[in-house]
């Protein structure tokens, strides 16, 4: 299986529009469920992707988020990265 990529954009549009929130979901998500060191992910930001009028907007694995807010970005992670405790 093939390691999963998040590419959040972090343009000016979509940084306002809560990426930037987003962003620092992610990362509490991998520290809190002790996946920073262990998991296999290629996590990148990206500037402008000219999709702002429907950000923010996150790609993973090449397929476009739109309008993604920690709700969508947790269910995303739950998705592709699940805990199991």
């Amino acid at each position: 299986m093939s390691k999963p990529e998040i590419v959040i954009c972090l343009g000016s549009s979509c940084s306002a529009r809560g990426n930037e929130r987003n962003l620092e979901m992610i990362e509490n998500y991998l520290q809190n469920n002790g996946l920073q060191d262990s998991v296999d992910v290629d996590f990148n930001c990206s500037l402008c992707q000219g999709k702002c009028s429907e950000g923010p907007n996150i790609f993973v694995d090449g397929k476009l988020y739109n309008h993604v807010d920690e709700g969508v970005t947790r269910e995303i992670l739950m998705k592709i990265l699940p805990v199991t405790k």
